[in-house]
């Protein structure tokens, strides 16, 4: 059935405002879940991705297994807001960053993005249509702070309340990320951001301030996105902003061998400090630190020597934020390997208050995978490498971005090790996706066929129904990267992530077979347990032709009707 259909009879079934979990949004569907499912057997999940451009009918393409988690989507702010100069806004380092020509993919820049500012009511009634009842987002800094602390910027406030508000009307719950790296330049400017202890309390400031405006409303938080990014892109190799690093023909200023460690410190202390805040601000709510598994090994061989060697690789990797913050250190293989002229040691003051900032769940994102194995002449101290190839020499295989390697038995596999390794705590994905190869080049149409991420999803998601099924993680939610094509910051516009194809030049709005497809897990649960869901009425005979919205039928952007 047409979009629009989908509206009034979403509006028929009743009024939709109000907070979610409240009887508005125990809406009665006209068929139940189980008719939009079509439940199939997990294939192993380690097969290459096939690609195939059969679009007949994206609902009918079996999802693995059934999926004992809620499912919800992704974004943050400087990806998809746009207005970097309205409402009162100040200017981000990403907003200096991508001014250098050579920074970014086609000298590109998030000035408009996909123009969630002034977009965001029609995006939202785009993932009701779509049965979204989870949406990760994230707050800008300097829309809050224009000058990173000092007077508060009440438009910005106002913006991120009718956001949330209307989110929750349309029984979508929003969870929050307070940074997610458009760091305010006035903090760059004074004293050097993230390389400067004088930043935790003004990311301790900014974070209280976000708690006490949202936390009424927003019950799930993290502190800061990928410090690992952060850390690796924006002080080693320096195509990040702030862009340090040690190569001068590249970065005017930086030291690739102490910043990033430094960078982690500063990190560390900020999100630990600001996590008893948050638990006397928004008592009732749970807050986290999302932690990039990514690259997670698994080992080349089953050698004894192949399967330490990757597991000093994981901890020495996966661990470098979550350790700390439960045992107060850092990971021992990083310790052994890393002299304390590089690698700041923690005073016992520090310690402890690290393991405050211990989190309620875990946040994982999570991409890509590789094999470790063992390699005595490693110059890293673990005398551990890793490699793309698997033992017969055959490549994972490659997204669109190069780095992106397709291995689906990793996800399962980092999912049960931080279960495993952090007391047994809860894990939300907090992002999982992936870019189709050449899909920015393609024609409208055939980009809007992804079944190469209809696959990825599949096999990813069959993995992460076994870590829960099987070997018993507490995997209570997963986030789709991303809602929408977005700004994919070197790349630009160039890598599109989004189950959603945004046409950048008129913002057209338009959904892929991926977004159709997770349109049967969407509404099944959310995370307060609601019994019944708001897309009970998607129309499998008509699907492929009324909701992928082709060029013939018009962007779903142009599609209206009532909530």
């Amino acid at each position: 059935m047409a979009i629009s259909r989908l509206f009034l009879l979403l509006a028929a079934a009743g009024a939709l405002s109000g907070a979610l979990g409240q009887q508005a949004c125990n809406v009665a569907p006209a068929g139940s879940a189980q008719d939009l499912y079509y439940p199939g057997l997990f294939d192993g999940g380690q097969a290459p991705l096939t690609g195939g451009q059969n679009c007949s009918d994206p609902l009918a393409i079996q999802p693995n297994s059934e999926m004992p988690f809620w499912f919800g989507a992704a974004s943050a702010s400087y990806q998809v807001e746009g207005a970097t100069t309205e409402g009162g806004r100040g200017p981000s380092i990403w907003d200096t960053f991508v001014k250098v020509p050579g920074h970014i993919f086609g000298n590109q820049t998030g000035d408009v993005a996909v123009d969630f500012y002034h977009r965001f009511l029609e995006d939202i009634q785009l993932m009701r249509a779509l049965g979204i009842r989870n949406y990760r987002m994230s707050l800008s800094w300097p829309r809050l702070f224009p000058n990173g602390t000092g007077e508060l910027n009440q438009a910005g406030v106002n913006f991120y309340n009718n956001v949330i508000d209307a989110l929750i009307a349309n029984c979508i719950e929003p969870q929050l990320t307070v940074f997610h790296w458009d760091l305010p330049q006035a903090l760059e400017d004074e004293y050097g951001g993230w390389l400067s202890e004088r930043i935790v309390p003004d990311f301790v400031n900014y974070a209280e301030t976000a708690f006490s405006l949202f936390g009424d409303r927003v019950k799930i938080w993290t502190t800061i996105n990928e410090p690992q990014t952060i850390c690796e892109n924006g002080y080693d190799n320096g195509v990040m902003a702030p862009g340090h690093c040690s190569n001068r023909t590249k970065c005017p200023e930086g030291n690739s061998t102490t910043e990033p460690h430094i960078c982690a410190r500063n990190i560390l202390l900020a999100h630990s400090a600001a996590v008893p805040v948050f638990r006397q601000v928004v008592p009732d709510g749970k807050v986290s630190l999302n932690t990039n598994l990514a690259p997670f090994y698994m080992p080349l061989t089953n050698d004894p020597n192949d399967v330490n060697a990757t597991n000093r690789l994981n901890a020495f990797r996966c661990g470098w934020f979550l350790d700390p913050l439960f045992t107060g250190d850092w990971t021992p293989e990083r310790l052994q390997s890393l002299p304390a002229e590089v690698l700041p040691r923690w005073t016992p003051q520090e310690s402890a208050q690290l393991k405050q900032g211990k989190p309620d769940y875990l946040a994982v994102n999570f991409y890509n995978g590789a094999y470790g194995y063992f390699d005595v002449n490693a110059t890293n101290g673990l005398q551990a490498n890793s490699t793309t190839n698997n033992s017969a020499g055959v490549p994972l295989p490659v997204a669109d971005s190069p780095w992106l390697y397709i291995f689906p038995a990793s996800f399962r596999a980092a999912l049960t090790w931080a279960y495993n390794r952090y007391e047994n705590l809860p894990v939300t994905v907090t992002e999982n996706g992936v870019d189709v190869p050449n899909e920015d080049a393609m024609p409208l149409a055939e980009s809007l066929c992804d079944t190469f991420r209809v696959d990825f999803f599949r096999q990813y998601l069959g993995n992460a129904s076994l870590a829960k099924t099987q070997d018993g993680v507490d995997l209570q939610g997963y986030f789709a990267w991303s809602l929408m094509d977005n700004f994919e910051w070197p790349d630009g516009y160039s890598k599109r992530f989004g189950i959603v194809h945004v046409d950048y030049p008129t913002q057209n709005r338009y959904y892929k077979a991926s977004a159709l497809w997770l349109s049967n897990l969407f509404g099944l649960t959310t995370t307060k347990d609601a019994t019944q869901t708001v897309m009970g009425v998607l129309d499998t005979e008509s699907a492929a032709t009324t909701r992928l919205s082709t060029p013939g039928t018009g962007p779903v952007s142009q599609m209206s009707g009532s909530p």
